[in-house]
């Protein structure tokens, strides 16, 4: 045979590209596992790409299975790849991305699997059989009837215009706006936190559920990047941007460190900066030094780090009505906060205490603490005088904490104290009979107690926008301790919320149905 025929030979010779390249590169993203469609891209293309994502560290999968996560195709028709994969019996297609080459093209630029984004994934626009798209199965979408669920007119920009119930039909997405929202509020960027959680506000108090895009047009709050988070929720059944939030090593650690009694933002970035990543870690490092709220936080962290029921919050509010009505039987006592909006479950219990006459308040969150004391369910107390100052006031600027007098509590409850068949909140093999929960306790002077309560009550976006709308539609300052009218230079009194509500010439807003 003569020299060309032999090198034709060669030539025509395919190398095992698979098994040289999987043999010999450690495999880096396990957690990552391709599968490239050869149709339409071609075999000679396929063992290319396969052979360049295996030499990055990346598993190729050369036959479809149930380990394979992602699939990447080139120049496919949607249905017809969507028909092909259904028919290779997967035991739960819904797991698996599927993907268009672009996503294959910027993970190997990156040199990672890069997030992926709504415009990676390969989506059936009229499917042909029920499938997921891109890992998901979207919302059903309704072509024939995609009207606003309600009046655009109808709804404000501000919340304490609109009626929220704790009845959320749009769950799917305002989860995933409050989670952008905490995101942005640990990385300090209030802009985007405040839009989140304004969209948000106005997508909990819509009466039915949002299908699609052309639902929600003309409704205030939702910028062009929540209709974006929101459009790939519809498509694909999730966020990827959340996605990726959560697997974040930062935001992990700031939820973990913030979720404990006494911890903050600032401090859990600056625990995160010094390396530290669990609750663990903290406990054990020697230079850290907690603070007394701090140390309760860890002593009962697997208490009050689980919700609190409506059923315990009842039986709290009997211990602390029968504790404030023994020192001063004329007191008056408002359970405030979530429970008051009609939740179910909270993260505290919040109560506002007074005395019908001025200067009597004074000195009652002592006595009731002592009293708690004497009954041996005080586990930690943290009080605070208070600073209020009738003659600094108005104040233009919005504090998150008052000026009265509170006492933060960690009270014991009894397992006999609560009524219902679940009785207290515990972790199974828990076989203690009692638990630690949250309590806190204000009092502010009863010309303020109107003002308190409603600040008190929440929602913090109804709240928010309240105050802002009282400052720009209404020329008034509103605070938890008064109502200011600037034309006229003076505060208005109110003894209750509907008044407040009268001096702002706005409809009265019951308070399960400030849930914004």
């Amino acid at each position: 045979m003569n020299h060309a025929g032999m090198l034709a030979l060669v030539k025509k010779r395919k190398r095992p590209v698979e098994a040289v390249a999987q043999g010999q590169v450690e495999v880096k993203f396990k957690e990552v596992t391709l599968y490239l469609v050869e149709r339409k891209m071609g075999s000679s293309r396929r063992n290319f790409l396969t052979s360049l994502a295996r030499s990055k560290g990346f598993r190729v999968e050369d036959v479809l299975s149930d380990d394979v996560t992602h699939v990447v195709a080139e120049d496919n028709q949607a249905e017809v790849l969507w028909a092909w994969l259904m028919g290779h019996g997967l035991r739960d297609v819904s797991r698996v991305a599927v993907l268009d080459i672009s996503w294959f093209t910027d993970s190997m630029r990156e040199g990672r699997p890069v997030r992926v984004e709504t415009r990676h994934c390969i989506q059936v626009r009229e499917p042909v059989v029920s499938v997921s798209v891109c890992g998901h199965t979207p919302p059903p979408k309704n072509k024939l009837h995609c009207s606003p669920p309600t009046a655009v007119a109808n709804v404000s920009q501000y919340a304490c215009q609109r009626r929220t119930t704790t009845e959320n039909h749009n769950k799917i997405f305002t989860d995933v706006m409050e989670e952008l929202a905490e995101s942005s509020e640990f990385n300090e960027s209030k802009g985007p936190c405040l839009a989140f959680r304004q969209a948000a506000s106005v997508l909990k108090s819509l009466p039915s559920a949002v299908h699609c895009l052309e639902a929600i047009q003309g409704l205030p709050c939702l910028g062009e990047h929540t209709k974006a988070v929101m459009e790939e929720i519809l498509t694909f059944g999730r966020s990827f941007k959340v996605e990726e939030i959560r697997c974040d090593e930062r935001y992990q650690a700031l939820k973990l460190f913030t979720s404990v009694f006494g911890v903050g933002p600032k401090t859990a970035e600056k625990w995160y900066r010094r390396g530290l990543r669990s609750l663990q870690e903290i406990l054990t490092e020697p230079n850290i030094q907690l603070n007394r709220m701090q140390r309760a936080g860890f002593l009962y962290y697997s208490d009050i780090s689980k919700a609190v029921s409506k059923a315990e919050a009842k039986a709290l509010g009997c211990i602390i009505e029968e504790t404030v009505h023994w020192i001063a039987p004329d007191a008056i006592l408002a359970l405030t906060g979530g429970f008051r909006r009609g939740k179910e479950y909270g993260h505290d219990v919040d109560f506002l205490l007074t005395m019908p006459e001025m200067g009597k308040e004074e000195g009652l969150l002592l006595h009731v603490i002592d009293r708690l004391k004497d009954q041996g369910i005080l586990l930690y107390c943290e009080y605070q005088g208070s600073t209020f100052d009738v003659s600094k006031l108005p104040s233009c600027r919005f504090e998150d904490m008052d000026c009265f007098q509170k006492c933060f509590l960690i009270l014991r409850l009894e397992q006999g104290q609560v009524e219902g068949e679940r009785g207290l909140q515990r972790d199974p093999g828990d076989s203690r009979g009692w638990r630690a929960v949250r309590v806190d306790l204000v009092a502010p002077p009863v010309d303020c107690y109107a003002f308190a309560l409603l600040g008190w009550t929440g929602s913090r976006q109804f709240g928010r926008d309240l105050r802002t709308f009282a400052q720009k539609e209404r020329q008034m300052l509103l605070d938890n301790h008064a109502l200011y009218d600037k034309t006229k230079k003076l505060c208005l009194l109110a003894t209750t919320e509907e008044e407040i509500f009268a001096h702002l010439g706005l409809e009265y807003v019951e308070p399960w149905q400030r849930n914004a």
